[in-house]
């Protein structure tokens, strides 16, 4: 990625930043889980059940709240192709009904 692209919005950089947030989530998840264990052991089982539940979904929840932000650029790449293809198509098609 060159600096005109960046500074034209050309090329985004938030995906990248939600792949990195995606893994900073999931390293608290596990670290957050595991102490709910610990802290658990000692005391109500019920913080155990809640460590572990947090263990569990914890990631994939991080995982599918990514997946949607992702979800979003790609959505826009694909429009983007769309409305290139379309410009392509109308200049060829103006230039063959002439």
């Amino acid at each position: 990625m060159n600096f005109s692209e960046f500074i034209s919005f050309r090329k985004m950089i938030t995906p990248t930043i939600i792949q990195i947030l995606f893994w900073i989530g999931l390293v608290v998840c596990v670290l957050g889980g595991l102490g709910l264990i610990v802290s658990g052991l000692s005391g109500s089982g019920l913080i155990v059940l809640q460590g572990l539940l947090v263990l569990v979904l914890g990631p994939v929840v991080v995982r599918i709240e990514c997946e949607l932000l992702i979800l979003a650029f790609k959505m826009y790449d694909a429009m983007l192709g769309i409305r290139e293809d379309l410009a392509r198509g109308q200049s060829s098609g103006a230039a063959a009904g002439k």
